[in-house]
């Protein structure tokens, strides 16, 4: 029996002892500041996510007694997973049709897989063109949110959460992470994919990716560990190539 599925939680607040407490809140914050409006205010969406990756930072810090998974860990499958996701998101655009381009095709009689549209670039080294710190200093925010914070709250979430909620919601936490039940390993998968709009198909091999890492290892933090490789890279092809949509 692994010490991360049965070490018992510290006192706190009767809604931190519960499984969700701890673990949906980083994730609930996250999306509330992901919903809002990008036209309040010039330059929201920019400021928007650098607060947003504080905010989660400073739960995380806080929440981090209840959260024993969350413990970073290294290993080669990690990072073969990280780079491999990587190029397959990269490539994307080439090799797997968008979910939008799939209904066209379908609309169309199955005659012509439409072209991608592109999304709406994040590129606030142009947004602020005439100050440039303020521009870069917001990109090293985005790099480091998506590389160290969102794996952290996302693995906790999906991975922890609703995938040990799916195995046994009464005793959460006695479920190893070496546990597979198929329902829970591809339902988690499903919403994690989705959860990535139009690339819904790359999100949802992704998500078994990282899963699968989590039963392999019997932890959570090799996933993690590769979800922040994934988004490193991206994020690294983003800044070289100057293709922002990638953010």
């Amino acid at each position: 029996m692994s010490a991360t599925a049965t070490k018992p939680e510290p006192p706190g607040p009767d809604w931190l002892t519960l499984p969700e407490g701890s673990r949906v809140l980083p994730f609930l914050v996250f999306m509330v500041f992901t919903s809002l409006p990008s036209s309040w205010y010039p330059g929201a969406e920019f400021w928007n996510y650098a607060i947003k990756i504080f905010a989660a930072a400073a739960l995380l810090m806080w929440l981090r007694p209840w959260l024993p998974e969350m413990k970073w860990a290294v290993s080669w499958e990690a990072i073969a997973v990280g780079l491999g996701i990587a190029v397959l998101w990269l490539a994307c655009d080439y090799w797997i049709p968008t979910s939008s381009q799939i209904w066209g095709w379908f609309e169309s009689g199955m005659a012509r897989m439409p072209k991608i549209k592109p999304a709406d670039a994040w590129n606030p080294v142009g947004f602020f063109a005439e100050a440039p710190a303020i521009g870069w200093g917001l990109v090293a925010v985005r790099v480091i949110g998506r590389s160290v914070i969102v794996p952290m709250v996302e693995e906790v979430f999906y991975r922890s959460f609703i995938y040990r909620m799916f195995v046994d919601a009464a005793k959460f936490n006695q479920v190893e992470f070496s546990t597979y039940k198929p329902l829970a390993f591809y339902g988690t998968s499903v919403l994690f994919g989705l959860a990535h709009g139009d690339l819904w198909i790359p999100g949802i091999i992704c998500g078994m990716a990282y899963q699968w890492l989590a039963l392999r290892k019997n932890r959570l933090g090799d996933a993690m560990t590769a979800h922040g490789v994934t988004n490193l890279v991206i994020s690294l092809w983003t800044i070289y190539r100057g293709d922002w949509r990638f953010t």
